[in-house]
């Protein structure tokens, strides 16, 4: 597993499948059983994202424009990612990482 792949995760309580963004350091998603991830909607976006949110699409490997929450990152058993959906394109990642900063409130202590 990479930084910014994408797989399928069931999240514990949740009826379905939703797609989840790694966002651990490289060498955790590489080599430790827990990584941190983002949830994904598993339902097409209708509206523009929401300042916590970012906006992947097929570029990314979804199947349409699909809102990633970035406010909350959940801590996951590798084991528990399922089938590697794509990976946050190049032009999205500093997007995505800017997004997660913000949603934390951690752009205010650089």
């Amino acid at each position: 597993m990479k930084q910014f792949e994408i797989f399928n995760w069931h999240p514990p309580h949740w009826d379905k499948l939703h797609p989840a963004v790694i966002v651990s350091h490289p060498n955790r998603a590489e080599n430790k059983d827990m990584v941190e991830v983002v949830m994904c909607t598993s339902q097409r976006a209708n509206r523009a994202p929401k300042s916590n949110e970012i906006l992947l699409d097929e570029a990314d490997g979804f199947d349409w424009p699909t809102l990633c929450k970035c406010d909350l990152i959940y801590a996951v058993p590798r084991e528990d990612l399922k089938s590697r959906r794509g990976l946050v394109s190049e032009s999205r990642r500093q997007q995505l990482v800017r997004t997660l900063l913000a949603a934390h409130g951690w752009m205010s202590v650089l």
